[in-house]
């Protein structure tokens, strides 16, 4: 199925690059604000979700699930568990960090929920680009100018990390102490990050 991507209305200053992670059969929602990016991303969306407190509804001939202001969940995260309903396995979030750090870390932990669920998730901004670690594991190639590890759970065990001028081996990294900060990719190298048990963000600095 195709990949589904949801832009919310966080700032984006870069459209070159994040246009860069777009696909030809994305499936793209716009989230009430986001419709601000959709001029400068060039792409129409296949639906709108939204309670259009930070935007008109702008009335297109689209999908559009109008939502009540009042509600216990946010635009993002309705429009991300309905297109799970529709059997959406993986997401690309783009408009999702930003100066809200209430919306950022709400909308992290969108990437947990999917986890969880045996989905996955990814969101990019103008710095960066960030993932939950699966038993797939994460690769962080050397264009990258850093990356950091961070455990979402109160511990993470079992970190190992191949390929980085940092190395770990069956490593811990309590959510107390962060120890997993501005790590580099070996020249030439594919760092490579698996994780034993817990959720480990890890995030790839441009």
């Amino acid at each position: 199925m195709n990949r589904c991507v949801i832009i919310g209305q966080a700032a984006v200053n870069d459209y070159k690059r994040i246009k860069e992670y777009f696909r030809q059969d994305d499936y793209f929602v716009y989230c009430d604000g986001g419709l601000k990016h959709m001029t400068q991303l060039c792409v129409k969306p296949d639906l709108i979700v939204g309670d259009f407190d930070s935007s008109d509804n702008p009335d297109l001939d689209v999908e559009t699930i109008i939502l009540p202001c009042e509600k216990d969940d946010t635009d993002t995260c309705h429009a991300m568990n309905l297109c799970i309903e529709r059997g959406f396995k993986d997401f690309l979030f783009i408009g999702c960090l930003g100066e809200r750090l209430d919306h950022t870390m709400g909308n992290i932990s969108f990437l947990i929920a999917l986890k969880e669920k045996g989905l996955y998730g990814k969101m990019v901004d103008d710095y960066s680009e960030i993932e939950i670690v699966t038993d797939k594991g994460v690769t962080v190639n050397d264009d990258f100018s850093f990356f950091s590890l961070l455990a979402l759970s109160d511990s993470v065990e079992g970190i190992t990390i191949k390929g980085a001028k940092y190395p770990l081996e069956n490593a811990t990294v309590k959510s107390s102490f962060q120890y997993g900060i501005s790590n580099e990719v070996l020249k030439g190298e594919t760092a490579e990050i698996t994780a034993v048990s817990g959720n480990l963000l890890v995030i790839k600095v441009f």
